[in-house]
């Protein structure tokens, strides 16, 4: 049996928490910053987890060795 592929680029924007949550971190922070609110943008600092089961199917075949 071949070693299976990681995808390199959902590798550099997930990971894997100890307890087997995939976790991210939010999008729309890097520019145009001085347009959004600063509670909005506060609440982007945050990393978020995956919650949707057909995401975290597709995510966990992606990363095999997570």
């Amino acid at each position: 049996m071949p070693k299976l592929k990681t995808k390199k680029g959902v590798a550099k924007r997930f990971r894997f928490t100890k307890k087997g949550k995939i976790v991210y971190r939010a999008g729309g922070k890097s520019h145009l910053a001085t347009s959004k609110e600063p509670e909005r943008l506060r609440h982007l600092r945050k990393s978020k987890t995956v919650r949707l089961k057909k995401s975290l199917k597709y995510l966990r075949r992606e990363l095999p060795y997570g």
